[in-house]
């Protein structure tokens, strides 16, 4: 088989995502940027693989896909190494569970609403909504207590074995942009268990080698 090609930006929660579990697993693969806030948008062979013009998408040997859950999920079954989701039906859900809970609850207040309003914003010579960055604290804050509660002494998040899975490979991009903002800091640095998480999580090698060029 040829190496896997995946198209995305690298300072893409999502596209980081994909390319830890590509890592992970040890796959090699060849990695793509694309613009797509480029003037006319993505480019039109771009738009075939993913007709929503949106990131990440994968190629392999013919295959395309997109979304990253189902990317991951197909790295994780169709190569060869340390498998990245639990054996059990309940561990597997619980592992879906948490990635539902992150794309609904999750990325929107911990990265757009705090990150990008806090961070961002700033960077780039804009006013800062404070009552944004207020109310996406609360749900923030909600989303990292469930997190932790499923940990039960684990160092990974659905408290079993002796790695990452994907649900933690779905949270660390989020929560390293959350911890990027002095609010955000301040949340994890309340949930003792997510905080110690989150530093083993950037201590890893597939981590240092997807850094986002906005954050690490």
């Amino acid at each position: 088989m040829t190496a896997p090609i995946l198209f995305g930006a690298a300072y893409s929660v999502y596209t980081r995502i994909a390319r830890l579990a590509l890592h992970e697993k040890d796959v090699d693969y060849e990695f793509r940027e694309i613009d797509i806030f480029a003037a006319g948008g993505p480019p039109y062979s771009y738009l075939r693989r993913h007709p929503f013009g949106r990131i990440p998408a994968l190629s392999h040997d013919g295959f395309d896909l997109f979304e990253t859950q189902a990317i991951c999920r197909y790295v994780d079954e169709g190569f060869p190494g340390r498998p990245l989701q639990p054996a059990s039906a309940r561990g597997r859900a619980r592992v879906a569970q948490i990635i539902g809970l992150l794309d609904a609850y999750a990325y929107r207040p911990m990265v757009w609403d705090i990150f990008v309003e806090r961070v961002r914003k700033p960077a780039r010579g804009e006013a800062q909504d404070e009552a944004k960055i207020a109310a996406a604290a609360g749900l923030a804050g909600r989303c990292l207590r469930v997190l932790a509660g499923y940990m039960g002494g684990s160092p990974w998040l659905i408290g079993a074995g002796d790695h990452p899975s994907l649900a933690d490979l779905h949270a660390a991009p989020m929560l390293t942009h959350l911890a990027a903002a002095p609010e955000g800091a301040a949340l994890i640095a309340r949930h003792a268990p997510i905080a110690a998480w989150l530093e083993r999580m950037k201590a890893r090698a597939s981590m240092r080698a997807t850094r986002s060029p906005l954050i690490d």
